[in-house]
C-alpha cells in the first residue's frame, strides 16, 4: 500500500469491502484466512503477485534439520 500510495480506505473501496476488514487484514499480528476471492481483490487492487503480499517465517526450528 506504502509503495503505491493507497490508503485504507482506497483499499477497501477498490476491493469492495470494509474499510476495518481491511484494517484487519493489514495489522493482524499472524496470518490471516485469505480465501482465493480476498486473495484476488487484494493483487488486483495493488497491481501485484500474492508473493508481494506473503513473506515466510518458520514457527519455530527445525529440529530434524542437519
Amino acid at each position: 500500500m506504502a509503495e503505491r500510495r493507497i490508503s485504507g480506505s482506497e483499499l477497501a473501496e477498490r476491493m469492495g469491502m470494509n474499510r476495518v476488514s481491511v484494517s484487519r487484514l493489514k495489522n493482524s499480528l499472524t496470518m490471516p484466512r485469505l480465501n482465493e476471492a480476498t486473495l484476488d481483490k487484494l493483487c488486483q487492487a495493488l497491481d501485484c503477485q500474492p508473493g508481494d503480499l506473503l513473506r515466510y517465517k518458520p514457527s519455530q526450528p527445525n529440529k530434524g534439520a542437519a
